[in-house]
């Protein structure tokens, strides 16, 4: 099976050796996206719901290149800095996800790339 490189202008551009996805079949691996804005590449500011407005806005266009939507995602993987922002985070993934939600962890670390709150990857399937 062969594998095709995902890439956007509409997200920000990846920060290290990893492409903004993959997909591999029906399947794309969105890597982690931090909430920076693609056009000046840096965090935007407003504190984490802000963050995680964006984080949601760069998913959406790493889907969207690749063919599919939020929609399409069928596990999602967050990382936040303080667990003391989960409620926050969930009420603001729903406004980014319709019923069924995708399968999902939440994961308190310890930092993450430029000093952000929260970051979040997944795995959408195409056609599910």
């Amino acid at each position: 099976m062969s594998k095709e490189i995902i890439h956007t202008e509409s997200a920000p551009a990846a920060i290290g050796a990893y492409s903004q996805a993959v997909k591999a079949g029906n399947t794309v691996y969105l890597s982690g996206q931090i909430p920076l804005d693609p056009t000046t590449m840096q965090v935007v500011e407003g504190g984490f719901a802000a963050e995680t407005h964006q984080v949601f806005k760069n998913l959406k266009a790493v889907c969207e290149a690749a063919g599919g939507s939020l929609g399409d995602i069928v596990k999602l993987n967050a990382y936040l800095t303080d667990l003391s922002n989960f409620a926050t985070f969930n009420e603001i993934m729903a406004q980014y996800f319709a019923q069924p939600y995708p399968a999902r962890a939440a994961v308190g670390v310890a930092s993450l790339p430029k000093g952000v709150q929260v970051e979040a990857e997944a795995v959408m399937v195409l056609g599910a």
